[in-house]
């Protein structure tokens, strides 16, 4: 399937905003975008790399899809991380996948438990790559949530890695790229370029 080259390991952060949440995220949110970035991504790096996520239902359907269309035996090359505090919330598309972790419900607490899950999927494993689309949940005092925590904890665990905040898709992203990104890791392709799938083979599999 790929040879004697190594499997490197992709993370995503990625999410659509729900409408009921925070409105600074919605609002700016492109969710074409955030699709079609998606499905790009997971165009170019399933055939030959591993893709790592935080199972959010809004995007384990799209990797399915793309999946399902390569007719390829990919199973190994796709992680789920899971909360068990969410598990009602499941989508279909869990069961599609072999390789799904569930870790454990922390005091019977939401934020605590996704940090416990964040954890161990950061840990788990060495990352090439990080690819951050769309999201929503910024940093409220202290406690840091969704992308913008995801990717504090992701540079203190992995500091070489590659870092692609796609900015063009919005939402908790773009405040990501506006406001936390430093200026060496930022790039005008990632505000303004919607041709995914030649930006993720530029920056993303040239580079690792």
């Amino acid at each position: 399937m790929v040879g004697s080259k190594e499997i490197k390991n992709i993370f995503l952060s990625a999410s659509i905003p729900l409408p009921e949440r925070d409105s600074k995220y919605i609002g700016t949110a492109d969710i074409i975008a955030i699709r079609d970035a998606i499905i790009a991504l997971t165009t170019v790096v399933l055939p030959n790399n591993r893709l790592i996520w935080g199972g959010h239902p809004s995007i384990t359907p799209l990797v399915y899809y793309v999946m399902n269309k390569l007719n390829l035996n990919i199973q190994d090359h796709v992680t789920i991380y899971q909360s068990k505090f969410f598990q009602k919330y499941f989508p279909q598309d869990n069961n599609k996948f072999n390789n799904v972790i569930l870790t454990e419900v922390v005091d019977n607490d939401r934020d605590k438990s996704l940090l416990h899950m964040r954890q161990r999927m950061l840990d788990e494993s060495d990352f090439s790559a990080a690819v951050f689309i769309g999201g929503m949940e910024g940093i409220e005092g202290d406690r840091e949530k969704g992308i913008e925590g995801e990717y504090k904890m992701f540079k203190a665990r992995h500091p070489d890695a590659l870092i692609l905040p796609i900015a063009s898709t919005g939402a908790a992203t773009k405040i990501l790229y506006d406001t936390v990104i430093p200026e060496n890791l930022k790039d005008e392709r990632f505000v303004n370029d919607y041709g995914y799938m030649s930006l993720f083979q530029k920056y993303l599999l040239d580079r690792i």
